[in-house]
């Protein structure tokens, strides 16, 4: 069983081998161990009890075995996307150009830099370690655990919440999207702009995009293709997102053309239908189902997906050992929702 939490300083070797184990564009975390330092610094100052509103917290949560200590994978979210610089994506337009004295008229699909999404909570750095890519449990706790912590703390967090999926790449970190379009204003490849997007921030590339709209057909074709199309290595954690509620078609990635879907916060299928039970702790009955399980807490934040016996309405009856890796006691509360 797989643990999620918020991390702590003593992660850092192990955030720091994720961080160079990851391919290009998953995480945007620098390998670097002094800003990989600053990010979990801030991850813990953002724990505060007195934060009451959003700001420019980043939540940065890990998955932990607890058996071997060993790290699983990460996951962050930005309590608002774009706090210190505006949070840039292309929105997909369409441009209607007409000849009333031809009777012609041409629907064009355009792209057009925008930062509408600026001040929206920002789910990002989704990455698992090789053994657990692919499994069902692990995508699900690293996607959507984060989901319950927004739930019970929801004025940590903006109205509405957007998620970067990772557009198409191939196995040596090439971009078609990044190649067609992005590298004719800055001659550095798609490996090395993220690089450059995550040691500095992805808004300094940003603003030398143009700021009028890119008409897509003047674009390659095989840049064409792949805009907001999803990483297969992806389609997985994008499926899950998708039916947590979010939207997409209106946003894409600036770097790699990937869909930017975004929701309501809490309209959120994890926010809106998780139910609240009581620890009482006993000797368990046979399990009802597998449910996604988190406290309520905030530095000690724990979730796991877990077989149990619960109905909602009643008391949420835990073994010992369960309630140590959650950590919680008799009484204490904890947020649950179906975990398929």
């Amino acid at each position: 069983m797989l643990i999620q939490r918020l991390c702590t300083l003593a992660d850092l070797p192990e955030i720091q081998r994720l961080a160079i184990d990851s391919p290009v564009g998953i995480t945007s975390l620098p390998a670097d161990s002094e800003q990989l330092s600053a990010i979990i610094e801030g991850s813990e100052a953002a724990t505060d009890e007195t934060v009451t509103f959003t700001g420019e917290e980043r939540y940065f949560f890990v998955l932990e075995d607890p058996k071997s200590g060993r790290l699983a994978g990460c996951s962050s979210i930005m309590s608002a996307a774009g706090f210190s610089q505006p949070f840039h994506t292309f929105r997909n337009d369409i441009f209607m150009h007409a000849s009333r004295e031809l009777g012609l008229q041409n629907r064009m699909h355009v792209l057009s830099l925008c930062h509408d999404l600026t001040g929206h909570s920002l789910l990002t750095g989704f990455y698992l370690d090789t053994p657990w890519k692919g499994l069902y449990p692990a995508l699900k706790l690293n996607a959507c655990g984060r989901l319950l912590f927004m739930a019970s703390h929801p004025q940590r967090f903006a109205e509405s919440t957007a998620v970067e999926i990772s557009g198409v790449c191939d196995e040596e970190g090439n971009s078609p999207f990044w190649d067609g379009l992005c590298r004719h204003f800055f001659d550095v490849d798609y490996r090395e702009a993220e690089r450059l997007g995550s040691s500095h921030g992805r808004s300094l590339l940003a603003e030398l995009m143009p700021g009028y709209p890119i008409y897509v057909p003047m674009l390659p074709d095989a840049t064409q293709e792949v805009i907001g199309q999803v990483r297969p290595a992806s389609q997985l954690v994008y499926d899950i997102l998708m039916a947590e509620g979010f939207e997409t078609d209106n946003y894409v990635d600036i770097f790699d053309g990937g869909p930017v879907v975004q929701a309501k916060t809490a309209e959120l299928i994890s926010v809106r239908c998780s139910e609240v039970a009581t620890v009482h702790i006993g000797e368990p009955g046979a399990a009802t189902g597998t449910w996604l399980v988190a406290n309520e807490k905030v530095r000690d934040f724990r979730a796991c997906l877990a077989p149990l016996a619960w109905h909602p309405g009643e008391p949420l009856v835990l073994d010992t050992a369960l309630a140590g890796l959650l950590k919680v006691v008799e009484g204490d509360t904890l947020r649950l929702i179906g975990g398929d």
